[in-house]
């Protein structure tokens, strides 16, 4: 039973739903409140989220989540777990604290939503409140351990709304940017690019073409507000996958999602608009998103100028199937005056979760084919997985097949050529002793993720490429919500030839296997302060390695987060050791839920080099948005007399830009 009581009130007019929670707290003064930006992580305050289904099709729903200071987060759910927590509605929200606890109204227009014409007045409907420091969350409907407000077969309905009708509004976003260079200059001070001033502008547009279709249209796109990617120490010999950061693509980007995330996509959209982690110009792109009766929709199409010159396009489309099941199919193409050999793709998948005896189980697989039109050449690629998501037992196993060669031109495939088996078997009992709130035990049946050649077996090991195991016989999530874990680890690698590791550092080619053992804790978010750090020691190839990490956030009530995190990796390989250092800072101050400042430092001893990137943003109306951003890149190298910390570093930049955008919204 909850410990606090929860009250849900809901109206509406002919243009928006209202929605009045009142969450008592016998306990006020101890309420967890610490952020205030738009779309900031709340789980670390008490927060309510009120989620709708206006489809009512038990498939996806709109979640608009907020805390006791007013901060606002949205996403879009569509599916099991498919979250799209990018995605930014029109909405508005206003907060309240008193002596019996705090309460929230939210206003959500009408069209912001999607439903059909022919709605009887019925919308899926949830709430869900989280009590911070009780670790609680209490919900109207779905209360199963194995349901939980994501489960939309357990959601109640919202009756007798009426008529409802969605407006076909014409949305457009015109933007106004000003950007400014300093020259740049190499590690020895040379100037190797001049300075610049620039202007330019562009415009976003968004209309509902059919009550439950959306059409995007973006044109002179620029990106300058979008964070910087993180930089990482790549130790393995495969490529890094980074996510999108970019509004277009970040908006009902789930629609489009096909394959393995992080592993082998067909459609990985910084493909589009990136050339080798270059900008490169996007003129024109469209995109339309939606549902017609049972089909869901995704349409793209981006041209782009530049070095890459070319036509980027991709269809998606998904038919339900069973209770909350799918089939459905992607194709891109890829083509243009700047492509060399045009591209296609065409991948079918099915994803069919079932509830068994108030278990859930998710069988899911996909295929995919890639062809080069001029040369007539075809690879492809499958996957079949099984997942048992509960909550006493969670597991699932999946196997997967890669062709040599196989690369969609607006995908990303981390290794081709390959069989692929991966899974995991966690027992997670409630004990309900010394505090632990739930185990999670893998003692004897590891985490696995083994890799063979294109010729090999998953089953033998003589032909691994490489292979993960992890065998963990104690981990426990606390009542606190402070989390503590052990692993034992045992890898594999065998290069077929020598590989970079860090700087002029190269590995040989081999068999290695190698043994470790993990330590990790992280703090409840409940307090002001949180802290995590891992330490992972062993053997590492034919040497030894320390890899530490150490993490820390400190939320001062809601206006300053103050955030950090430094990775060290003492490595000794035969004939060279060396330490890598990664280190991140973050700064927010938040003036209002509307206005903030982010200022976000990095560094890593590979690179030799300092950046930073500073953003003001402030949102006059919601949806309309000012941003001032300004990038900076400065040399650590040792040998450098323009050094970074030195005074004399800011004279010598590698790199330096600032940024004024306007935003400006329209309805008509």
């Amino acid at each position: 039973m909850p410990t606090e009581r929860t009250v849900v009130k809901v109206a509406r007019d002919r243009d928006a739903l209202y929605v009045a929670v009142r969450a008592f707290d016998s306990f006020p003064s101890g309420l967890c409140a610490g952020q205030l930006r738009r779309d900031a992580d709340l789980t670390s305050d008490d927060n309510v989220t009120v989620l709708i289904d206006s489809y009512q099709d038990r498939r996806s729903a709109f979640l608009f989540q907020t805390n006791p200071n007013g901060a606002m987060w949205d996403a879009q759910l569509a599916g099991v777990n498919d979250l799209n927590s990018d995605w930014n509605g029109i909405w508005d929200v206003v907060t309240t604290r008193d002596s019996l606890g705090w309460t929230a109204e939210f206003r959500i227009p009408f069209s912001t939503l999607r439903f059909a014409s022919t709605n009887s007045g019925v919308f899926g409907f949830n709430v869900r409140r989280f009590i911070c420091r009780k670790n609680e969350e209490i919900l109207w409907r779905g209360w199963l351990r194995t349901e939980g407000l994501h489960q939309l077969l357990a959601e109640g309905d919202l009756t007798e709304l009426g008529v409802l009708e969605r407006s076909r509004d014409l949305e457009i976003k015109p933007y106004a940017l000003l950007r400014g260079v300093e020259p740049q200059f190499g590690n020895d001070g040379r100037k190797i690019g001049a300075g610049s001033i620039s202007g330019k502008f562009g415009l976003d547009a968004k209309a509902a073409i059919a009550s439950t279709l959306t059409a995007d249209l973006t044109i002179d796109t620029d990106f300058a507000q979008a964070e910087v990617d993180q930089q990482v120490v790549n130790l393995t010999r495969f490529p890094t996958f980074f996510p999108e950061k970019r509004d277009f693509f970040l908006e009902s980007s789930g629609v489009f999602d096909f394959g393995t995330l992080g592993q082998t996509q067909t459609f990985y959209s910084r493909r589009i608009g990136l050339v080798n982690g270059v900008p490169v110009p996007i003129l024109a792109g469209a995109r339309m998103t939606g549902r017609a009766g049972p089909w869901t929709l995704g349409t793209l199409d981006a041209r782009t100028g530049g070095s890459d010159n070319a036509n980027d396009a991709v269809v998606r489309l998904k038919h339900d199937f069973l209770d909350r099941g799918y089939l459905g199919g992607v194709a891109t193409f890829r083509s243009g005056p700047g492509v060399r050999s045009s591209e296609e793709d065409i991948g079918l998948d099915a994803n069919l979760p079932l509830v068994i005896g108030a278990q859930n189980l998710i069988p899911s697989g996909w295929i995919d084919q890639n062809r080069s039109i001029e040369q007539g050449k075809s690879t492809r690629a499958w996957q079949l997985q099984a997942d048992y998501p509960n909550d006493r037992f969670d597991s699932f196993a999946s196997l997967s097949r890669i062709d040599s060669g196989f690369q969609p031109a607006l995908g990303f495939v981390r290794r081709a050529g390959i069989w692929e088996t991966q899974g995991q078997a966690y027992y997670t009992p409630r004990p309900g002793i010394l505090g632990i709130r739930q185990l999670q035990l893998a003692p004897v049946i590891p985490n696995w993720d083994i890799i063979a050649g294109h010729d090999g077996s998953v089953s033998n090991p003589k032909t691994w490429q490489t292979a993960s195991m992890a065998w963990q016989p104690f981990g426990a999530t606390f009542n606190t919500g402070d989390q503590l874990s052990i692993s034992i680890q045992r890898k594999m690698d065998a290069p077929p030839e020598a590989f970079p590791v860090f700087r002029s550092f190269t590995l040989r080619s081999g068999r290695y296997w190698w043994t470790r053992g993990e330590l990790g804790y992280v703090s409840s978010f409940s307090r002001p302060t949180t802290v995590a750090f891992f330490v992972n020691s062993g053997t590492f190839y034919s040497g030894r390695s320390t890899d530490m990490e150490l993490s820390g956030v400190w939320r001062g009530g809601g206006h300053v987060i103050l955030g950090g995190e430094t990775t060290r990796s003492a490595v000794s390989l035969p004939g060279e050791k060396f330490t890598v250092i990664e280190a991140h800072a973050r700064l927010e101050y938040s003036f209002t839920t509307r206005t903030g400042l982010m200022v976000f430092s990095q560094f890593d001893n590979e690179a030799r080099r300092a950046d930073f990137n500073i953003r003001y943003h402030w949102i006059p109306r919601i949806g309309a948005d000012v941003y001032v951003v300004w990038n900076s890149g400065y040399t650590t190298d040792p040998g450098s007399q323009w050094r970074f910390p030195s005074a004399r570093a800011l004279d010598k930049p590698l790199n330096g830009a600032l940024v004024i955008k306007t935003v400006w919204r329209g309805v008509f």
